[in-house]
């Protein structure tokens, strides 16, 4: 039997879905959420993501590198997520709930043609803590942004 090929992890932010989605939808703000230390900014596309949308990523693990992104998952103020060349998934879910918003943010490599090579890397194990501390720092940024 087959291992499920998704690593995710969830955090209730006092937030709105609509002001966490914002933020997600923002590829300028991915850097600042993100807790891989891959993201060095935005190198081309929309200011808002929508299906479909494609945006670049200036990315550095090791050594820099773009990379360009396509929405392909998208329902305005519940899920995002976008995938490259590789076509694993990197997804955010939105669910509203009393204390705010439950994320629960994914990484799916299961559509993926190289996803044993992705496991002999040791990539999910290192994208879980990676995820980790992204929510984490989705959750510092949204709580302490100005209403």
């Amino acid at each position: 039997m087959s291992r499920p090929r998704i690593v995710s992890d969830s955090i209730v932010i006092d937030g709105s879905t609509e002001q966490i989605f914002d933020l997600l939808a923002d590829p300028r703000q991915h850097r600042l959420i993100d807790g891989s230390g891959a993201v060095q900014g935005l190198v081309s596309g929309p200011d808002r993501l929508g299906h479909g949308a494609r945006f670049g990523m200036q990315m550095k693990v090791g050594l820099p590198y773009r990379i360009t992104n396509t929405v392909v998952e998208y329902d305005e103020n519940r899920l995002i997520g976008w995938q490259h060349l590789a076509r694993h998934v990197w997804r955010y879910e939105l669910e509203p709930v009393r204390e705010g918003t439950r994320v629960t943010e994914s990484w799916d490599w299961s559509t993926s043609p190289v996803a044993r090579l992705m496991e002999f890397a040791r990539f999910p194990a290192k994208n879980k803590q990676a995820i980790r501390r992204t929510l984490m720092r989705l959750k510092r940024v949204v709580e302490n942004r100005p209403a």
